[in-house]
């Protein structure tokens, strides 16, 4: 008799599997964007790379490490801007620049990574006691507002410059790109500082059809939505935290941007302040479509010809940016990976101290069990003991007098 064969279990799905869509659409338009960038984007620079070496030979050490110096800045100027968004209850700042650093790190090494970061963000937050609502809020606060800083930076750069180097076709797909997210933006605060009750309808209903949810689901969420619209009335109304927040946002655009202008100092370049803002807002608010992790390929593509095209030498343009992405975009991985391990080590040891106090409290209470029953018989009223008339507290007048004597 032929024994019944038994279906293998299904072995694990490989990581590129994972972050890959099964969709062929969807994976055939990916796989021809990525075509697409390398094609027009990274191999014409790769092709300028080997023309350039003999730069390195006369680069300015000093300025390369002023330029990892001012990196270094733009990143704490980012973690400001994050403590500065979150309720002043929140953790220390040192955790939260670690925090940040460590969401950079997985934005840079996931496509798409922006919304993975702020997975990784979001759930280090909410470990340090910041509600959910609080750190969602400083999140999207800390990624939209940003942008939009950056933004303002490049049309006042565009204002100064169009006059004098004239106008690329590339200012409009820029230009347009802020505006769409310029409306997004304005239309989310409307929606949650006007339109509050019809947003919490439509959300709460939408979460209720969507059936492979927890039961609860949507009282959730429409209660977290009114948390979040309270806390950007809130901030709304707080000119001085809105004032901090802007001047940290650029604080850490502008600080990126002086990097790049010290490592094109270092290979013995002098950026015009407009020029260089300009081709670095260009870069970073087109890198903010979300086709490769963190603008790979695709800030590098639209500084160097934007530099050249502002007097930059094609080699110096080269090797500088590949300097400052250096610092940039690759030194903050391993720097991220660092600052998770570090708050993981420290979490764990506070969850461990934690415990042993937990231990400790437990072993008091327990001695002193005995000692607190015993004054309490001696006292006539141990705990638990059964009523009685010897028990009982006497009654005026009673207090040694022989049975049978009183009244």
């Amino acid at each position: 008799m032929d024994q019944p064969t038994s279906k293998s279990a299904p072995g694990p799905v490989p990581l590129w599997r994972r972050l890959v869509s099964r969709h062929p659409f969807r994976r055939g338009g990916l796989l021809v964007v990525l075509a697409l960038v390398l094609e027009y984007l990274v191999l014409p620079q790769v092709a300028g790379v080997r023309r350039s070496l003999h730069l390195l030979g006369r680069v300015n050490f000093g300025f390369v490490a002023r330029g990892t110096v001012l990196e270094v800045a733009s990143l704490a100027s980012y973690a400001k801007l994050t403590k500065a968004v979150l309720p002043a209850r929140a953790s220390r700042f040192s955790r939260i620049w670690r925090i940040d650093l460590s969401t950079l790190a997985v934005s840079h090494v996931l496509p798409g990574g922006t919304a993975g970061g702020d997975g990784l963000g979001y759930r280090l937050l909410t470990n340090e006691g910041v509600s959910g609502s609080d750190a969602g809020l400083a999140l999207a606060v800390q990624g939209i507002g940003s942008a939009l800083v950056l933004n303002a930076i490049l049309w006042l750069a565009l204002i100064v410059s169009v006059p004098v180097s004239g106008f690329n076709p590339i200012y409009a797909t820029a230009a347009i790109v802020g505006a769409l997210l310029l409306a997004a933006f304005a239309g989310l605060v409307l929606l949650l500082t006007r339109g509050e009750e019809r947003a919490a309808l439509v959300i709460k209903d939408l979460v209720a059809r969507l059936r492979f949810l927890k039961p609860g689901a949507a009282e959730t969420a429409d209660r977290v939505l009114h948390q979040i619209a309270e806390r950007v009335t809130v901030m709304a109304a707080d000119h001085a935290l809105l004032r901090r927040a802007v001047l940290w946002a650029a604080a850490n655009w502008l600080l990126d941007a002086g990097s790049l202008f010290v490592f094109l100092l270092a290979f013995g370049h002098i950026e015009n302040p407009d020029g260089l803002l300009v081709a670095y807002g260009l870069a970073y608010v087109l890198a903010a479509i979300p086709i490769t992790p963190g603008g790979l390929g695709v800030v590098e593509g639209v500084l160097v010809p934007s530099l050249v095209g502002f007097g930059a030498t094609r080699g110096a343009a080269i090797v500088a940016v590949i300097g400052y992405r250096l610092v940039n975009f690759w030194l903050p991985i391993p720097a991220g990976a660092a600052a998770y391990l570090s708050l993981r080590v420290s979490g764990d040891r506070q969850a461990a101290s934690r415990r042993d106090d937990l231990r400790r409290a437990v072993a008091d209470a327990r001695s002193l069990g005995p000692l607190v029953r015993h004054s309490a018989k001696r006292a006539g009223a141990a705990p638990g003991a059964p009523s009685s008339p010897e028990a009982r507290p006497e009654e005026p007048g009673q207090a040694g007098l022989p049975p049978g004597q009183g009244s």
